[in-house]
Order: structure tokens, then sequence, then C-alpha cells
């Protein structure tokens, strides 16, 4: 296990320093001068925007600039915000929120998706089933910005049933549970229906109908057996998913006005900060890969037959 760990955070350095490239020239190496955002909607002096181009190593060649970039993150330095504030700093202090949101997306993915998924395979071919099935494909095929709205729209603004907006930097989890739901949405549905296909297909294996010919009730053969073996790919999408969601949901913190890592990466695009859109996607670049470490690892919990040597 230790070697594996190791031989994985080993393999996670060339992909960190292939996606900063990327976004690092992304940023600094299109037409456009990287320093326009620096005085807001104004032009910079030109005492000001020389001060920045050496700040930054603009006038350097983009490898150069880089690598100098490079040395920076290696000490834990993600650089400045148009403002002169450490990006790390803004992160930290929106992260409690964006993590919050996340793992309330996460909870009523895995409750609620799986749920469904499994009442779906277990009823297959029932009303049940086809209700599930014509559900989640509406969900999946309506943009998360109209279920967004829409929630928002009724549930907000006509019920008064949950919050409009939040104004607080520090939510409530009832404040947050609107934006949570919305934001799970469209992954649940996608939890449900990968629930219901692999338990399905599980259901009808030899091993299933071997256990219950020795005595196993339906319930256990399911829940010792099938399900654990179904989960596999569902705890894959929902790793992904997770990582992505710690990403910030830019459209659903947008929507509500929350004030997580989503609607500082909107702002930072919005007044083209190009400097603190570069570290703050980089701090999630590494935050996304070591999700998924953690789900490569959870994968021999699951099954026993994959060896992480």
């Amino acid at each position: 296990m230790g070697t594996y760990i190791l031989r994985r955070l080993l393999q996670m350095i060339p992909v960190i320093i292939g996606t900063t490239f990327i976004i690092y020239a992304m940023v600094f190496a299109l037409p456009g001068d990287p320093s326009a955002g620096k005085c807001g909607d104004r032009a910079c002096p030109p005492a000001v925007v020389k001060h920045i181009r050496e700040q930054y190593n603009l006038d350097d060649p983009l490898p150069v600039a880089y690598v100098k970039y490079l040395g920076k993150l290696g000490k834990g330095d993600l650089g400045e915000n148009s403002y002169g504030v450490p990006v790390m700093k803004d992160l930290s202090q929106r992260y409690q929120i964006t993590a919050k949101l996340a793992l309330m997306a996460i909870v009523f993915e895995a409750i609620f998706g799986v749920a469904a998924g499994v009442l779906a395979a277990i009823k297959k071919g029932s009303f049940l089933d086809s209700l599930v099935l014509v559900s989640t494909l509406l969900v999946i095929s309506i943009p998360i910005f109209v279920i967004g709205a829409l929630a928002q729209f009724y549930l907000g603004v006509k019920t008064g049933i949950f919050p409009v907006t939040i104004t607080s930097r520090n939510p409530s989890m009832y404040q947050l549970l609107l934006p949570a739901i919305v934001l799970a949405a469209l992954s649940m549905a996608y939890v449900t229906r990968l629930t219901r296909t692999n338990l399905a297909e599980n259901l009808r294996a030899d091993y299933v109908r071997t256990a219950k010919a020795k005595g196993l009730t339906q319930r256990r053969a399911i829940g010792l057996h099938a399900l654990r073996n179904s989960m596999i790919p569902v705890i894959t999408f929902m790793g992904y998913d997770f990582g992505a969601l710690l990403g910030g949901a830019i459209v659903t913190e947008r929507i509500f006005n929350i004030q997580g890592i989503g609607g500082y990466i909107f702002q930072s695009i919005n007044h083209r900060d190009g400097f603190a859109v570069v570290g703050a996607v980089t701090a999630l670049v590494i935050v996304y890969l070591v999700v998924n470490l953690i789900v490569d690892l959870l994968y021999g919990a699951l099954d026993p037959r994959i060896s992480h040597d």
C-alpha cells in the first residue's frame, strides 16, 4: 500500500507541472496585456505596469516565467490578486463554504441517488423503474443554470421556503440547502442510473443466484454481495464529482451569490485578474488529484480482488 501511494504521488508531479503550465500559458501567453486588469477598468500608469511586469516576470520568455512561478508554487506561494492580497489567503477564507456545499451535495448524491438506483434495479421493468428513468433523463436534459434559476424563483422568491441569495460569508446548512440540491441534481441523476445499471446486472450474476440457493435472503444477497460490487463505478464517479465540486461550482455559486471558490474564480475572470485565476485553478488541480487518489485507495476496501501492489 505504501509503495502504491508513493508511486501515485510521484505520478502527480508531471500531471501538476503539465496542467499548471497549460493554465499559465492560457492566461499569460495569449494576446493581451495581463496587467490590464490590475487597476480595474482604468488603464494603469506606466510605472505601475512596469512594476507588475517585473513582479510577475512578464518580460521573460514564457518557459522562464513559468519556471520562476513554479519555484514560488513549490514554496506554497500562489501569488497575489489584483488588490495585492495573497491568493492562498483568499482561498482559505472561501474554501470552507465551498467544502460545506460540496459535502452536502455529495451526501444528497450518495443517499438519494443510490437509494433511487437500488429501488429501480430491484423493481426493474416496473412503473417505479420507468418513473426513475424518465425523471433522471429529464434532469440530465435540463442545463444546471435553468434548474438553479427555477428553484430559486419558485422555492425562494415565490414561496419563501429558502433564501433567494446567500449574503453571509459563513452561511448555515439551511441557507446552503437549496444550492446543494441544485448542485447535486445532475450528478444525482447519473448516480441513480449508474447504480441501477450495475446492480441490475449483478443481480443476474451466478454468484448472487448461488448465494440465494444457499439460503441467503434477497436483502442480504443484495446488501452483502451485489450492491457492494455495483458501487465501484459509482464511487469512481462520485470521487471525480467531489473533486470537481471542491473546485467550485461556478454556475451554482454565481446564481445564489455564494462567496466560495466558484464565485472567486468567476469574479477573477470578470475582473481580468489572471494572477488570481492561475493561483486558484492551480490549487484546485492539486485538490482534485488528492481526492482521486483517495478514491483509488477506496477500491481495495470495496473489492479485495483489486490490488494496489
